[in-house]
C-alpha cells in the first residue's frame, strides 16, 4: 500500500549543508500542525541533519528513503 500523499514537497537535491534543513524550516513554518511535508534531498550529510532538526524542533520523522543517492523524508509538523 502506497504511503498517503504529503500536503507538501520541496526539492532541496543538488543544495549542499545546510540548506536542505534551512529550506525544510522555511516550508514547515508555513504549515498547520499535523501535515505532512516530503523533502527531495541529495545531500549525504542531511541523513545526519534532518533528523537531528527534527528532534529540535519537535516535528516527528516520518520516514527516511534512498533510492540511487536520492533521499527522500516525510515530516510530520509538530507544534
Amino acid at each position: 500500500m502506497p504511503a498517503p500523499k504529503p500536503d507538501q514537497s520541496i526539492d532541496a537535491t543538488g543544495l549542499r549543508c545546510p540548506m536542505p534543513v534551512l529550506r525544510t524550516q522555511k516550508a514547515l513554518r508555513g504549515m498547520a500542525n499535523g501535515q505532512t511535508l516530503e523533502v527531495h534531498a541529495t545531500d549525504p550529510a542531511s541523513k545526519t541533519d534532518m533528523p537531528a532538526f527534527c528532534s529540535e524542533a519537535g516535528h516527528k520523522l516520518v520516514s527516511i528513503s534512498e533510492d540511487d543517492g536520492l533521499l527522500v523524508y516525510r515530516i510530520r509538523k509538530g507544534p
